[in-house]
């Protein structure tokens, strides 16, 4: 009974997504997120040249292997900021065809908070935490 309320909570409200707001949040998130690659792929082509310009051996020199490092490390955070960006493209085109706050899984709203805090979710907090399964089968 009690937790039939709990599971409740998180969807109340969840029409209340005001378009122009999520739309202001993407566009700064996206922003910032192709700020973050463009500095990143800077950082990798700096990175790149000064691997090239030592002309040394990653495997002996504890500089190479530093920068070997560093290099992976770049090239990650690059490519988590590429896939920012396209989660963030996917939640405007979302938002362009009306599907923006709903749930990808189960279909029901989006709780507003959850929006605010992660403007790109494609899932409400019981389909992320996968508990809807769990909460189905429990009764």
């Amino acid at each position: 009974m009690g937790d039939e309320a709990a599971h409740e909570a998180p969807h109340e409200g969840a029409a209340e997504v005001d378009p122009a707001r999520a739309r202001e949040l993407l566009e700064q998130l996206r922003l910032d997120a192709v700020g973050r690659l463009v500095s990143l792929r800077g950082d990798l082509a700096g990175l790149f040249d000064a691997q090239r310009d030592t002309a040394t051996d990653d495997e002996h020199d504890p500089e190479g292997s530093t920068l070997a490092f560093e290099r992976a490390q770049a090239d990650a955070l690059a490519r988590a900021a590429l896939d920012q960006v396209a989660e963030i493209d996917a939640a405007l085109g979302r938002l362009e065809s009306g599907g923006y706050g709903r749930c990808e899984v189960c279909g029901d709203p989006i709780a507003p908070a959850r929006l605010e805090a992660r403007p790109a979710a494609r899932t409400c907090i019981r389909c992320a935490s996968g508990s809807r399964n769990a909460g189905g089968s429990s009764g």
